[in-house]
This record gives C-alpha cells, sequence and structure tokens, in this order.
C-alpha cells in the first residue's frame, strides 16, 4: 500500500494555528468507490468528498472514523491502512486530512447526514466536483489502479 504525505498552504495561510483534524474513508466495492456529496449549506456545499468527519477530543483518527461512518452513512467498518494524508489551508480555516482504506463490515451506506452518495469507477471520478485538498489523492487514485482492488 502506498501512502503519501505533504502539506499545501496558501501564503494568506502560512501559520495558521487552528488546524481542524478529519479522517475520510476509501470505501471500495467491486473496482467502485464510494463517494458523498456535501450538503448544499456547508462548507464547500455541493462538491463530493470521502465520507468521514471531524476528530473528537482524544479519538484517534481511526476511532473518528469509524463513528462519523456509523453516524453519516450507518455502515460499520474496519478501517485498513492510511493511504493518503495532506495539510491543506482554504481562507477561513486549515484541515489536516489522513484517508485511510476501510472495508464494510456490517450495512447499506445511506445519505443519512450527507446530500447524495455515489460509487464511482477510476474513470468516472475526473466527472466530479472536489475540494481543493482531495486534488492531491485523486490524481493518486487515478494512476495506482492497485488501490481499487
Amino acid at each position: 500500500m502506498i501512502s503519501v504525505s505533504f502539506t499545501q498552504d496558501s501564503p494568506r495561510n502560512m501559520g495558521t494555528t487552528n488546524v481542524i483534524d478529519v479522517a475520510a474513508g476509501l470505501i471500495f466495492r467491486d473496482e467502485r468507490l464510494l463517494l458523498a456529496q456535501r450538503h448544499s449549506h456547508a462548507h464547500l456545499g455541493d462538491l463530493w468528498e470521502f465520507p468521514g468527519g471531524k476528530r473528537e477530543g482524544n479519538e484517534t483518527f481511526e476511532e473518528a472514523l469509524v463513528r462519523e461512518l456509523e453516524e453519516e452513512l450507518g455502515v460499520l467498518v474496519e478501517v485498513k491502512s492510511m493511504v493518503f494524508e495532506i495539510t491543506h489551508s482554504y481562507p477561513e480555516k486549515t484541515v489536516s486530512l489522513k484517508f485511510f482504506k476501510c472495508s464494510l463490515i456490517r450495512g447499506e451506506p445511506k445519505a443519512i447526514d450527507c446530500q447524495d452518495l455515489a460509487w464511482v469507477g477510476s474513470k468516472e471520478l475526473s466527472k466530479y466536483s472536489f475540494p481543493e485538498a482531495d486534488a492531491g489523492l485523486i490524481e493518486l487514485l487515478e494512476s495506482d489502479f492497485d488501490l481499487w482492488g
């Protein structure tokens, strides 16, 4: 499994100290990847993302991911290896994202706390609009087909 890590800062946000930790899941099934669409009223509304959410308190990223996927999609997952991480600064906040490959253990994903869900193949990713912070992961997913297996 490939793990990639880098930091991406915009000049106006250098030195930002309030970083939000976010865990996101890469859930594959039949060579398709699960995407969630952000609510229209949310930060980066209507964009597509990899489901997950903010780390709370003393949770590990993995614990946060299990909790968030249960709350948002109604599924239980096993968190596998970390595939990609990035710290990205938007004008209004900085996020530290860790993306983990996950296996569904129980449940069928439902759009409980997101606008919509989609299962997409590697060649379909370019049809979806993602937050800037996901750009490096998208490139990796479009070039490393071993991740899809």
